[in-house]
């Protein structure tokens, strides 16, 4: 532990080293005027970012020339690099406004002149304890920022790339609200002409969410794969969320989704919507689309659930959108007329890559950060029957 003295008299500093000293404390530092004292710390600070932290406590003088310790206090509290030392005030004055006025600037404790090696050695132990102890809660949230900053990779890691083939151009624009997304999509081709689509949106924010959406995530494909039809994909995840047993029984894991099956050579759209923002169907040439409503409750809330499925006709150059509710956030209005905002600047911007990313990333009007998802499937090529 290294102890800083600041203090405009040599023999008070001479003094308090040698208690330090014959306490035990060998690291200690003097500086004899607050512009001193942060000449040494910047000084230290331009050749190790984080030398700072080397200084654990500073015994401040409070009446000194030039710079009192109260006006140093602040400065080293509205410096991220040094307000995390504590520090302890060491005065001659007993004007208990001057004592609360220090403490207010930042200061954890004071001692009274003259110093009492009793008292001032038990502040000092005090004081580095609760060092001792925010640095370990630093350091647990600094392995915990870098733990989260894997599982975000791993998150977008899972998330497809965009494609150009067999009759679909599919893309997608992503920004999680946080450093984990509780957000996701999902394509996977599963016959000739054949694609499956999904956003599911885990309903909170923040880690519980992005775990029950990685958890889906890691059925989804398959079920995509193997089950193909829109309602089983979601019967399988109801499934799956409902073997979920939290520990407090009021939290209930829980998702909506749309997943939409497209079928080229027959010309087919099926799909289910369940308890999700409607997709957004734009037929080649028209301004107004057809909207893909609910078709049931959200996934993961009832053991029984039905879903429900639809279908309709699709050609080359329609166009799908698929969106979390994150993407109203720009709009005015409650949800409808936010959901005919949306369309129309979807039918004006579609092509404009510019304006798409100013829908994801702007600000929500209510203030309130969410994730933001929005898929774009083009029917490009290829002749459909129908």
């Amino acid at each position: 532990m290294r102890v800083l003295i600041v203090d405009d008299n040599a023999m008070n500093v001479m003094v308090i080293q040698e208690m330090l000293k014959r306490a035990g404390y060998e690291k200690i530092s003097a500086s004899y005027s607050a512009e001193e004292m942060f000449e040494l710390l910047n000084a230290a600070g331009e050749q190790d970012s984080h030398s700072a932290m080397k200084i654990d406590l500073i015994l401040l003088d409070m009446m000194m020339p030039t710079m009192d310790g109260i006006e140093a206090c602040r400065l080293l509290q509205a410096d991220s690099r040094y307000r995390d030392i504590p520090v302890i005030m060491v005065t001659a004055i007993g004007d208990s406004r001057k004592l609360a006025e220090a403490l207010d600037a930042g200061a954890s404790d004071f001692v009274t002149k003259p110093i009492n090696k009793t008292e001032l050695l038990a502040r000092i132990r005090s004081a580095l304890r609760l060092k001792s102890e925010l640095d370990w809660h630093k350091e647990r949230d600094r392995r915990v920022r870098e733990e989260l900053n894997l599982a975000r990779q791993v998150q977008e890691a899972v998330l497809p790339e965009a494609t150009a083939q067999d009759g679909v151009r599919v893309c997608a624009y992503f920004r999680a609200s946080e450093e984990l997304a509780g957000d996701l999509y999902a394509w996977q081709q599963v016959g000739d002409r054949q694609w499956v689509f999904a956003v599911i949106d885990a309903m909170g924010h923040g880690i519980s969410s992005s775990l029950v959406s990685m958890f889906v995530a890691s059925v989804l494909k398959e079920s995509m794969r193997t089950l193909q039809s829109p309602e089983r994909v979601f019967l399988d995840l109801n499934r799956r969320l409902m073997s979920l047993h939290p520990e407090n029984e009021l939290v209930q894991y829980y998702c909506t989704g749309i997943c939409v099956k497209f079928d080229l050579e027959q010309g087919t759209l099926e799909y289910a919507n369940a308890g999700h923002p409607p997709g957004l169907l734009y037929a080649d040439g028209q301004a107004v689309p057809e909207r893909l409503g609910a078709t049931s409750a959200p996934l993961g809330m009832f053991e029984s659930l039905e879903v429900g499925k639809r279908s309709m006709s699709i050609r080359p150059g329609d166009k799908l959108y698929l969106y979390t509710d994150g993407i109203l956030g720009p709009f005015q209005g409650e949800d409808e007329e936010q959901i005919e905002q949306l369309t129309k600047f979807l039918q004006q911007a579609s092509e404009d890559e510019e304006s798409m990313e100013r829908l994801i990333h702007g600000q929500p009007l209510d203030g309130r950060s969410d994730d933001r998802c929005l898929v774009r499937v083009d029917i490009v090529t290829g002749e459909i029957k129908g």
